[in-house]
């Protein structure tokens, strides 16, 4: 899998957006990574991240992993995660080797750092990535929170509750309707996996049917997600409720749609969307809760 510029689908997303040029400046982010430093330092004081890879039935999903400052440890291109998606969890058991996609993320502090590369080795308790690609990203759409770990969720190696569809529900509509955030997973055929941060104000996700779809806003010009799904549909979303705890993983396909910027206001002027129909549903719950209303310093 290389690493080395950007791929078709980035650059075609590039050209009709007219970014080629302000892409083409950020081309060294894509060089091969070192986790010292100051991005060792970083992920090491991480608690909550979010992994795209595929299940052992070649589904795509996306899911979170947390654990105490430190569980995010990197070492020239090795990344070691001492955590793994739990039982109940789409990911739970996933094989080795293949392509994953790391997101650590700070919502508290609106920092964020991408690892995407190739899965090479699960334990019982810890996952090694070997990255083709480490860069941080801007603060832009993250709402703040702070997040904590719930006593009152199940015990480690406790399965979390489940709940196997293929349709949304009730509550999952609900969810999603009042979601300020979400997680999106997407791939490439030779390129790798990747996990991506989406926000707005609440309600920017919307709901057509069976069908969801949300504004792709104005961003660092990358348009890894967007590139992705240019190439290949397959798109999984993870959905949070900070408050109590329960996830909503979706898998199915996605689409980028192109309309007038002059007429598409939802899109803060890009003109862009994206439109996903979801073809697996499960729900469970995350060891974590906002520990403090939204809105705390940033």
């Amino acid at each position: 899998m290389s690493a080395s510029g950007f791929h078709e689908g980035e650059r075609a997303v590039q050209e009709r957006a007219g970014a080629t040029e302000a892409a083409g400046r950020l081309h060294g982010m894509l060089q091969p990574p070192w986790l010292g430093g100051g991005l060792r330092a970083a992920l090491a004081a991480r608690t909550f991240a979010v992994l795209t890879a595929r299940d052992r039935d070649g589904e795509l999903w996306i899911s979170p992993l947390t654990g105490e400052p430190g569980f995010l440890a990197g070492e020239g291109t090795t990344l070691t995660v001492a955590a793994v998606p739990p039982a109940g969890d789409p990911l739970h058991g996933l094989p080795v080797p293949q392509p994953a996609g790391l997101l650590a993320i700070d919502l508290g502090l609106r920092r964020r750092i991408r690892v995407n590369g190739r899965l090479t080795g699960r334990t019982d308790d810890a996952l090694t990535v070997e990255a083709d690609q480490a860069f941080g990203n801007c603060p832009a759409y993250i709402q703040p929170r702070l997040l904590a770990p719930d006593t009152a969720a199940p015990l480690l190696g406790e399965p979390a509750p489940v709940d196997d569809r293929d349709t949304l529900d009730e509550h999952d509509r609900g969810l999603i309707a009042r979601a300020d955030t979400f997680f999106l997973g997407t791939t490439h055929p030779t390129r790798g996996t990747d996990a991506s941060h989406k926000g707005g104000a609440p309600g920017f996700v919307r709901i057509e049917g069976g069908e969801l779809w949300w504004p792709d806003y104005a961003g660092n010009n990358l348009f890894t997600s967007l590139g992705n799904l240019t190439v290949d549909p397959a798109a999984a979303l993870l959905f949070l409720d900070f408050a109590t705890g329960r996830t909503l993983h979706l898998g199915g396909e996605a689409t980028v749609e192109w309309l007038d910027p002059a007429a598409a206001s939802d899109e803060g002027g890009t003109g862009r969307r994206v439109r996903f129909r979801p073809r697996r549903v499960r729900g469970g719950r995350i060891a974590l809760r906002e520990a403090s209303p939204a809105g705390c310093s940033t």
